[in-house]
């Protein structure tokens, strides 16, 4: 047997003898806390909106409570410094785990309660509108997440044995991931065609349970968190402190990785652009071309997350394979692709046999996009920084298009001027399709420059 297919066997052996560690399963379940937020205040709020009558101008601006996902480096160093009063004897990561989530829980539980309808109620004398009290309980439930996000990533990176295992534990958040997006993307709409919007929203704050559950049975603290360079730190609020925690995470990275620090964060932040921009539309899009709830949530079930999980296992086994870099050039190429599906689904007039293949499509290009960037990402931290480094990664990801996303509902508008309104959506599909040129050409940039630096590194 060669070398490299003993490597593989090895490889195949230890994921699955992996599967059995605790901390993988804790993996899994925090990965599923982490993306139930995600729609809840984001896509899955624009359709309940839609269908209650907002106007796709208020639901595209709406979505800026998601800039809180964008912005959380700015708390970042807070998470990596600090430990959270009265929770802290949970351990510096979980105790943060374990008030995001309950803060979380009581943001969708608010937003069951209000709902995103016109006009006004009284409180305290105050004639105050129903959708702006939504709104403020989308963002401190989106506030809540991002930083939920923050602590998970962290425990993550800083839970690993070695690279093979951030690897697997990768995967592991994608599935959980990707379980709670089949969740609150396709079962809610399943459920709110029965029991309505509110109850389904009242589900998925008791769903938040999950995260709970495995931050207090299941995770433990990372050892990594005890190390000298993230205890040894004088306190955040000296002048010293403070300096350290907000520019040390700059610092670090830039001197990890020179001259390629700004190319690399520059196709991180074009690389999900696509999806982003595009995001607000998917559901509005589906109520106005006539494609039922229900349908779309029996897809997306299904062949949406069938496909989905294919594309995060094929993406795990290219980034053993091949590296962190082939495989965030191959998933370049796909995310796009899955955008200009659904130019073909507008022109198709709705046929559900065409939304089938499009579905399908878009679960394995999107799966396999968002490993390979999530994995590229954690292989780019520093211990000591970990929390921040990722979250400013994060961010530089999803920062211009969560901007961009906010004139999605204008620009179908301005699309369907003289046009017919499917006419609009499918050039606005076929547009976000094209935003993904610039992340291809840096991608393949990156990937010239490994292939450069692969002699050097081996004299």
């Amino acid at each position: 047997m060669s070398d490299s297919a003993a490597s593989r066997k090895k490889t195949t052996r230890d994921v699955l003898r992996a599967l059995r560690r605790p901390k993988v399963l804790a993996m899994l379940l925090l990965g599923f806390s982490s993306g139930l937020p995600l729609y809840l205040v984001g896509n899955t709020m624009g359709y309940w909106m839609r269908e209650n009558g907002s106007e796709l101008s208020a639901i595209g601006f709406l979505s800026w409570v998601g800039l809180a996902y964008t912005l959380k480096f700015l708390w970042a160093p807070v998470i990596d410094k600090t430990r959270v009063p009265l929770l802290g004897r949970l351990g510096h990561r979980r105790g943060w785990m374990v008030l995001s989530q309950v803060v979380v829980a009581l943001g969708l539980a608010g937003m069951a309660v209000v709902q995103p309808q016109g006009g006004q109620f009284q409180l305290a004398g105050f004639a105050i509108e129903h959708l702006l009290v939504f709104g403020a309980l989308a963002l401190a439930a989106a506030f809540a997440s991002a930083t939920q996000d923050i602590v998970v990533d962290a425990w993550r990176i800083e839970i690993a044995d070695d690279a093979e295992e951030l690897g697997l534990l990768t995967s592991g958040t994608q599935f959980g991931y990707r379980t709670a997006l089949l969740v609150t993307d396709a079962l809610i709409l399943i459920l709110a065609t029965y029991v309505g919007w509110a109850l389904s929203y009242w589900a998925m704050a008791v769903l938040m349970g999950v995260g709970l559950c495995a931050a207090l049975f299941l995770a433990r603290e990372p050892s990594a968190s005890q190390r000298p360079e993230v205890t040894a730190h004088v306190p955040m609020w000296t002048v010293s402190g403070l300096w350290d925690a907000i520019a040390g995470p700059f610092i670090a990275f830039f001197k990890t990785h020179g001259q390629w620090a700004l190319l690399m964060l520059a196709a991180i932040s074009l690389y999900r652009l696509p999806d982003f921009v595009m995001g607000p539309m998917n559901n509005p899009f589906y109520a106005d071309i006539g494609i039922s709830k229900e349908f779309v949530g029996e897809v997306r079930a299904s062949i949406g997350l069938a496909t989905s999980l294919l594309g995060i296992a094929a993406a795990g086994i290219s980034a053993v394979r091949f590296g962190f870099v082939p495989t965030l050039l191959a998933g370049a190429i796909l995310g796009p692709g899955s955008n200009a599906a659904f130019t073909w689904v507008a022109y198709a007039g709705g046929d559900h046999a065409v939304f089938v293949a499009a579905m399908a499509i878009d679960g394995f290009s999107t799966g396999f996009a968002g490993t390979a960037l999530v994995a590229y990402m954690s292989s780019l931290t520093s211990i000591g920084y970990t929390a921040t480094q990722y979250a400013l990664l994060s961010s530089f990801y999803a920062l211009l298009g969560k901007l961009l996303k906010g004139f999605s509902g204008l620009a179908v508008e301005q699309l369907a001027v003289g046009r017919t309104l499917l006419d609009g959506y499918a050039l606005f599909f076929l547009g976000t399709a094209l935003a993904g040129l610039p992340a291809l050409l840096l991608c393949l940039w990156l990937a010239r420059r490994m292939r450069a630096a692969a002699p050097a590194q081996a004299g």
